[in-house]
């Protein structure tokens, strides 16, 4: 399941993220990918300090904010965030991510991925990001400040920029649910009660809806 979120940032931090992107020092974004990603890698990500931790903030608190970005993940915790630039020439191989990242305490099975976009589509051409499934490619380029969250499990790529630069800031969720199939019937119980609640308010369908919701919930989510 793949899902575009619209209002995943506001206009303001879109920016802000942009003015620290401008500042921030970038270095060789292989240094963050498997040994095998590597061979196809061919970015550049903001080193550690304080501009990544700002930025990193500002991508936290919207994650925490949205309701669809919740409803549809399932967070039980994010990977850090990491914030890419693409000039260029530069691309990203096929490649599947690594099932667990970070280390100890600190690591994340890597069930979601989510790709942010910061560039405006007018200042840059290519650089789509490619989603590969049984059924074919997906094609996805979005306006800044939209999101799109899709399986970590498949293989995808991000295909040459030509011109301008493409901007993005990119985490892996690790979900309370495991199974793709049981958080898509979850995301599809959770837009029917929200529907049957718009319609009817607290009502006897919304009440059976919300029992058979958080019982499934109970019964497949893990620590």
């Amino acid at each position: 399941m793949m899902i575009a979120i619209a209002d995943f940032l506001s206009g303001d931090e879109v920016l802000r993220l942009r003015s620290i992107a401008a500042q921030g020092v970038f270095a060789d974004g292989r240094e963050t990918a498997g040994w095998h990603a590597r061979l196809v890698k061919q970015n550049e990500q903001l080193a550690g300090g304080a501009m990544l931790d700002e930025a990193q903030g500002i991508v936290r608190r919207a994650a925490d904010r949205n309701g669809l970005f919740r409803s549809a993940g399932l967070p039980a915790r994010l990977s850090p965030i990491l914030v890419s630039r693409y000039a260029p020439g530069m691309t990203y191989g096929p490649h599947v991510d690594d099932a667990l990242m970070g280390r100890g305490s600190e690591r994340v099975r890597t069930d979601l991925a989510c790709t942010v976009f910061l560039s405006a589509l007018e200042d840059y051409e290519g650089g789509s990001l490619v989603v590969m499934s049984p059924a074919g490619e997906h094609s996805v380029r979005l306006a800044p400040g939209q999101a799109v969250l899709y399986p970590a499990t498949s293989l995808h790529s991000v295909e040459p920029v030509r011109s301008g630069e493409r901007l993005a800031a990119v985490f892996w969720v690790q979900s309370l649910v495991r199974e793709a199939e049981k958080r898509e019937m979850l995301f599809d119980l959770e837009r029917a009660r929200q529907a049957v609640f718009q319609r009817e308010g607290k009502s006897e369908t919304f009440d059976l809806l919300s029992k058979s919701y958080s019982n499934l919930l109970r019964m497949w989510a893990e620590n």
